[in-house]
């Protein structure tokens, strides 16, 4: 394996497990929705503390799905479709190597039952 599919993989690993948790996901919807917030703003929206919310942005952060800018004393989130997309693409290549082995299992089949007297 080369180094770059061994970044690629560990990409793709980090936002897999960033997105394993339905906070982060909702998190992740949150932003999506309203552009940029803080971690206070998105705190007032859930069931959980702001440092929490500081937590399982961290989280999002190091797998490249969020970044966060500090704007005077704030510092504002925003969603970065980057690693999501590169999760999106592997998954689809995924999905694609599933489809052509299945569409071989169904061929051989076929000719076995067409081969059956």
């Amino acid at each position: 394996m080369t180094d770059e599919r061994r970044g690629d993989v560990a990409s793709v690993d980090s936002v897999l497990v960033a997105l394993a948790d339905p906070t982060r996901r909702q998190l992740l919807d949150l932003l999506a929705a309203q552009g940029e917030a803080t971690a206070t703003t998105l705190a007032e929206q859930l069931p959980v503390t702001r440092q929490a919310v500081v937590k399982h942005l961290a989280v999002l952060d190091a797998a490249g799905l969020v970044s966060g800018g500090r704007v005077g004393r704030e510092v504002r989130y925003a969603v970065r479709p980057a690693a999501l997309d590169a999760t999106a693409r592997w998954m689809a290549g995924l999905a694609a190597d599933w489809d052509r082995r299945l569409a071989n299992i169904k061929r051989i089949a076929e000719a076995a039952e067409r081969d059956t007297p």
